[in-house]
């Protein structure tokens, strides 16, 4: 069943506000470096042989990752900050901050890029530049996995469903990233297909053109949720490194927002493609798992993920709401069943989202009754990021 794209359009909210609201994240400096250079490890080496690399996407405008991890009692191995792309002075100036954190805290850099002036406004001589920084980057011990222009299948962004201009202009990114950035890698991350085309967005493909024509896979004259919400956007397995979905918990039912405990098997149904529950029948979205991580041998994310809970409603309890959640990306048997699952980020917010008029506590460590039960249920599998490395940056 297709749902509203505004509410799809609400997980893209969670993926812009750092660029669009947050000032630079303040830089913290690691303590002085000894003379030994930084390790450097091969972008393509990252994802862990066993476990899963836990992150956050911070709100930078009101803490620090130093105290979200003083907080936490624990450093997160996944850092998820947000730019603009190409830079401007003042995202440049956010970008060096965001690194200069990672660089004094540990852990990796996932850097979403933003083409908000346009796809065709990423050039080779953009990218390349792009790439020095990120080389710059690693050879300080700061390892970079770039995520580029996410959620292309939405309807929401500048670059949605432009399927032939996305994967050139992704393809130039990864082209530029491996050639002169060795110690970072590539991150393909469509949005979940339920509700796809999400119809009424700004930019959504307009029947007769060529876009509108590559995304009727089912050959019928029309794009509906029968057609593949995947595939028209995916640049090719030599220039993806890793694919990644944001995966939320928004309610259970239209018109979302409402503070109720997800359903039992949800992520990971939605996941793979088998979701039909209280929003839907989904069943026609592929088996993202399956075809990218399983089938083409991709280490699989979820960039972002968190369980919905507005203080000012009525409903089940935070707790309740959270708890049953993270319970989910925590199951036991995950890492034996799916293994190509490699990176689990929460969404570390507390924010107005226009779509359900109110402020959401999206948090896992937002207060201590919430963070002594999220530390509590942390599996012993969720990788957090080792010691840090005294080093001086290589040349």
């Amino acid at each position: 069943m297709n749902i509203s794209w505004g509410w799809m359009a609400a997980t893209a909210v969670a993926g812009l506000v750092l660029a669009a609201c947050s000032p630079a994240p303040q830089a913290q400096e690691p303590s002085t470096p000894t003379a030994a250079r930084c390790t450097v490890t091969r972008g393509t080496e990252l994802a862990p042989s066993s476990g899963i690399l836990s992150g956050v996407n911070l709100d930078w405008e009101h803490g620090t990752l130093q105290q979200y991890t003083d907080g936490l009692g624990r450093r997160p191995a996944v850092v998820v900050s947000f730019t603009q792309f190409p830079f401007t002075a003042a995202d440049a100036t956010n970008v060096e901050a965001a690194y200069e954190q990672v660089r004094a805290e540990g852990g990796i850099l996932l850097l979403t890029l933003e083409p908000r002036k346009g796809l065709a406004a990423v050039t080779e001589a953009v990218t390349d530049k792009l790439a020095g920084t990120l080389d710059r980057f690693n050879k300080a011990g700061v390892p970079v996995i770039a995520r580029f222009a996410h959620e292309m299948n939405g309807s929401w962004y500048e670059w949605g469903q432009k399927p032939a201009e996305y994967k050139a202009a992704f393809r130039r990114v990864a082209g530029s990233i491996h050639r002169l950035a060795p110690g970072s890698a590539t991150m393909w991350a469509p949005n979940y297909g339920g509700g796809y085309p999400f119809t009424g967005g700004a930019h959504q493909a307009v029947a007769g053109t060529a876009a509108h024509t590559a995304l009727d896979t089912d050959r019928n004259g029309e794009v509906t949720g029968a057609d593949d919400p995947y595939a028209p956007y995916y640049p090719g397995d030599d220039a993806v490194d890793w694919v990644g979905m944001s995966l939320y918990h928004w309610g259970n039912t239209y018109p979302w927002g409402a503070n109720v405990v997800p359903e039992p098997g949800k992520f990971l149904q939605q996941l793979t493609g088998k979701y039909q529950g209280d929003g839907g029948n989904d069943l026609a979205v592929p088996d993202f798992y399956g075809e990218y991580g399983k089938r083409r041998g991709k280490p699989v994310a979820i960039p972002e993920t968190a369980a919905l809970s507005v203080p000012s409603r009525k409903g089940a309890a935070e707790l309740a709401i959270k708890q049953a959640w993270w319970r989910q990306l925590f199951d036991a048997q995950i890492p034996k069943d799916y293994p190509q699952l490699k990176m689990i980020n929460w969404f570390e917010w507390n924010k107005n989202e226009v779509e359900v008029r109110a402020v959401v506590d999206w948090r896992s460590a937002g207060t201590p009754a919430i963070t002594k039960a999220y530390t509590a249920d942390l599996p012993d599998w969720f990788r957090f990021a080792p010691e840090r490395e005294d080093c001086t940056p290589g040349s």
